[in-house]
């Protein structure tokens, strides 16, 4: 009896690894065979940034600082919306993510992985860090365009930049796929998209600073977590990886952690129903 208990939890962390690198893989891809999805998720974004770039670049004078207030010097409004528009990519391949797995469910795959001997962690933990993977690729797409709009190229910044695109990645992701847990259907899922994760990207400071907005704006955004990441990233390009506290570090994790966390629970109850 005392051997068999170290047997069995080896064999089993063996089958979650095992299962954890497949289902990862599928996940990857998955995604690149599927082009338009590739195409959607990086160029939708690109065109909205050159669009607003190019229509309202003469219409605003952004003060120099991550949220437009304060600083010397000012920047422009392309410069401005690199970070919201990597933060659209990660929000728009998070809701792909969410996606992928209603269809999972409604064509017998997830079923087939809940009823398999494969570990909870490993079926969870491959869709999440899959999903926030390919979310964190897209999203640096995006920023690598900083310099395109005027941004210096600091290797620092940018790595801190990177960081917290990822954190921003991880967290919507895990959100994305527990509302989708509790959908029937896609077209279900796009009520829930309008519903809660456009007005979290609307509120994040991508398209406009919080210091420009009213008093009640404001507080909206500084309540809404996507904004944490957002910020941490914007002040690294616009004032310095310098400029970057402490602050900014512990509310960038907060959002990475609570989101995939709420993403792993609902997923992993979901699986023991």
């Amino acid at each position: 009896m005392s051997d068999a208990m170290p047997i069995s939890v080896s064999s089993s962390s063996a089958l979650g690894v095992v299962a954890f690198r497949a289902l990862l893989w599928r996940e990857l891809a998955r995604f690149w065979r599927q082009p338009a999805r590739v195409a959607a998720s990086v160029a939708t974004p690109a065109i909205i940034w050159v669009v607003l770039a190019s229509g309202f670049g003469d219409s605003f004078t952004l003060r120099g600082g991550a949220d437009g207030g304060g600083g010397a010097g000012s920047i422009s409004y392309a410069a401005y919306l690199v970070v919201g528009m990597s933060a659209l990519t990660s929000v728009f391949t998070s809701i792909f993510a969410a996606m992928s797995l209603i269809e999972d469910r409604a064509e017998g795959f997830l079923q087939g992985a809940i009823v398999s001997p494969a570990p909870t962690w490993a079926i969870v933990g491959a869709k999440i860090v899959g999903s926030a993977t390919i979310a964190s690729a897209q999203s640096a797409v995006m920023l690598a365009a900083g310099p395109l709009a005027g941004l210096p190229f600091h290797p620092v910044s940018y790595l801190i930049a990177l960081v917290a695109i990822a954190m921003m990645s991880l967290g919507i992701t895990g959100v994305g796929l527990a509302f989708a847990w509790r959908v029937n259907s896609t077209s279900g899922f796009h009520a829930v998209m309008n519903l809660v994760l456009m007005p979290m990207l609307m509120l994040s400071g991508a398209f406009f600073p919080a210091a420009g907005a009213s008093m009640i704006m404001r507080y909206a955004m500084m309540l809404n977590p996507l904004s944490w990441p957002s910020d941490l990233a914007r002040t690294a390009l616009l004032n310095g990886h310098e400029a970057v506290t402490p602050m900014h570090w512990l509310s960038g994790s907060a959002f990475a952690i609570v989101g995939a966390a709420f993403g792993w629970v609902v997923l992993s109850r979901g699986r023991s129903r």
